[in-house]
């Protein structure tokens, strides 16, 4: 099986927006929004362009990753331009082949290759800590509250970055969209029925979850 890694260009607009509210389709609520994110992210000032990747196999695009910008404040008001990727999505056909792998690679090289000391998401940690993310925890990283949610989540691209310093994220406003408007949008594709599954209840379950610094 080859896959073929490469930039999304405007003819996969719509083609990513179908393949990425397959995969997330009833995931973590009855139906999804990460396809209206797509849509949205790409006309951000916060959208980074250069690191917007589709999957493709047989010319059919099978995964998608996409970033903004991301900003760490230091305990000392230092602030450092960071990364976020999300939506990250495959096709549930072509899941557990490699293929997130492919695109978290690919990317991950073009941040290094810029400096840029760290990629900082909200994710399951199941899917990530096998790519090398640890919990934000382990580098003093928290959110802008000060605490750690289990789903914070920080790999490091330019070792011994983080130090014994600490730090508070702040992800891109482009995730704080209206979701009234993801049902109008959700129109210009095949009807889907909505359904309760459990993957709905682990994910409540998570994002209700922190971790604590021992004493």
């Amino acid at each position: 099986m080859d896959i073929t890694i490469r930039l999304e260009n405007d003819q996969d607009y719509f083609k990513v927006e179908e393949l990425t509210r397959e995969a997330f389709w009833n995931l973590y609520i009855p139906g999804c929004d990460e396809h209206y994110l797509c849509h949205i992210l790409r006309d951000h000032n916060d959208f980074i362009r250069e690191l917007d990747y589709v999957a493709e196999i047989d010319g059919n695009i099978v995964g998608s990753i996409m970033y903004t910008k991301s900003m760490l404040i230091g305990d000392d008001q230092e602030n450092v331009e960071i990364v976020s990727f999300g939506p990250l999505c495959v096709h549930p056909d072509y899941q557990r082949m490699g293929i997130g792998t492919a695109l978290i690679e690919k990317t991950k090289k073009i941040v290094q290759g810029r400096n840029i000391p760290g990629i900082i998401i909200y994710g399951d940690p199941h899917n990530y800590c096998k790519h090398g993310f640890k919990n934000g925890i382990d580098y003093n990283v928290s959110n802008m509250d000060g605490e750690f949610p289990l789903g914070l989540l920080v790999l490091e691209t330019l070792p011994g970055f983080f130090g014994n310093r600490n730090w508070k994220i702040k992800q891109s406003d482009a995730y704080n969209f209206d979701n009234s408007k993801v049902v109008e949008f959700d129109k210009k594709f095949k009807k889907k029925e909505k359904k309760v599954k459990y993957s709905q209840e682990l994910f409540k379950m998570q994002v209700r979850a922190y971790l604590k610094k021992f004493s």
